[in-house]
């Protein structure tokens, strides 16, 4: 009986909605500066900036040995990595503790459960590459959506630190079910009625990383992706604040705090959402000009922003961001694959994927670099994100302009 590749999917789906938890540390962070006063704001931002470096470092190795050992096994690796960052960051007594808990311990779980259902569906889906890693990876945008009234209820209840503790539990008991729904591709592997593009007998298909590397193409995508996920994340890892800093005016706090976590939802639907239609769309239309057309998006999107606009406008312009961000995530593991070869997705999508820790930490730090205090009525202090907005929005057109000018469409391997 021919294996049915769609429980590949399925298995991802799991896999992704609970690693994408990890964009809900807006909603852990007011919590967390309650029962740590001491922390400063950097201090805060401290464990979602490791976490991102750390899981986009772990991938490097772990796209390699998911080579050696499979995609099953690996997801499990970092489901059980995962569950003992979870579990460290909740007896954690100190910022140190907290950061190894959560940044590192987590961030390698991350890293090594996210690469096995890309780099699987990469494999089993060459006739719908773009879709397919899309609706991958869409739940790790999901996840958020899913996980932030989850963790919040759970902090009301039961305080911080026992959530983290209870949210590790139910990551590793999902990543592992849908790791069990992985399985290795037959090598060529080609579907029924699908014809793969004919390639010029001269053109490389397959580049190894120590090839890839030295590209042009490379270092275009890797500092796109850069930018790109510099500007997103920037906006994810500070969505509550941004709000907040807003609607400082409002004298109701609760009903800004539940606006704040509603925001947090509502990117999240966006940002799964934007995985799926921009994977789609560059299946139809070309990866470059739908990246193009994304990056001038999310540049609108944060400009919109800076305008202080009411909630639902904030939702539309953040919305935005998030959607584009989501298609980010999907179309670069697909250009990988387009230019490099699907041979070596794993360990050439891991170190392309650096460009996402690097924008991790970048992202968050140029919000809490360039960020200004300033007084509103009644002297109420509050804080301006137009600078690090605006830089990111310079960012995100800079790579609209490199890509249309350096990259040229490739057939589809």
């Amino acid at each position: 009986m021919e294996y049915n590749r769609w429980q590949v999917v399925l298995g991802a789906l799991l896999i992704q909605m609970s690693l994408g938890a990890i964009y809900i540390y807006s909603v852990f962070r007011p919590a967390l500066a309650a029962r740590f006063p001491d922390w400063s704001a950097a201090d805060l931002a401290l464990p979602a900036q490791m976490v991102l470096a750390v899981f986009a470092a772990s991938m490097i190795i772990s796209g390699k040995l998911q080579d050696k050992i499979g995609p099953r096994k690996t997801a499990l690796l970092g489901a059980a990595f995962l569950l003992v960052g979870m579990f460290v960051a909740a007896k954690s007594q100190t910022l140190a503790q907290f950061v190894l808990g959560f940044g590192v311990l987590g961030g390698i779980g991350i890293g090594a459960a996210y690469v096995c259902p890309i780099a699987a569906c990469a494999k089993w889906f060459p006739d719908k590459r773009g879709f397919i890693t899309g609706l991958a990876v869409a739940g790790f945008g999901a996840g958020g959506m899913i996980f932030a009234p989850l963790a919040s209820y759970f902090i009301a209840w039961m305080g911080i630190m026992a959530a983290l503790f209870y949210l590790g539990l139910i990551y590793f008991f999902a990543i592992a079910v849908g790791a069990m729904l992985l399985k290795i591709a037959p090598e060529n592997y080609c579907p029924a009625g699908y014809s793969p593009p004919i390639v010029a007998a001269t053109a490389k298909v397959n580049f190894s990383t120590k090839e890839m590397i030295k590209t042009k193409k490379f270092g275009i995508l890797w500092l796109t992706y850069f930018f790109g996920t510099a500007a997103g994340l920037m906006v994810i890892m500070n969505l509550t604040n941004i709000w907040q800093s807003i609607a400082a005016h409002q004298k109701e706090i609760a009903a800004v705090a539940a606006a704040g976590t509603a925001a947090v939802m509502a990117v999240a639907a966006f940002n799964s959402a934007g995985r799926i239609v921009w994977g789609k769309i560059s299946d139809v239309a070309g990866r470059e000009k739908t990246l193009i057309l994304a990056f001038l998006i999310c540049a609108a999107g944060l400009g919109f922003l800076v305008a202080i606009p009411p909630f639902w406008g904030f939702i539309a312009a953040a919305g935005a961001v998030g959607f584009c961000f989501g298609g980010f995530l999907a179309l670069y593991p697909a250009i990988c694959a387009d230019y490099f070869g699907a041979k070596n997705i794993s360990a050439n999508y891991g170190a392309l994927f650096a460009a996402y820790g690097a924008g991790g930490l970048f992202g968050p730090w140029l919000a809490a670099g360039l960020s200004q205090t300033k007084i509103i009525e009644h002297q109420l202090e509050t804080t301006s994100y137009a600078n690090p907005l605006f830089a990111v929005a310079a960012l995100c057109l800079a790579a609209s302009f490199a890509i249309f000018h350096f990259l040229k469409p490739e057939p589809r391997r």
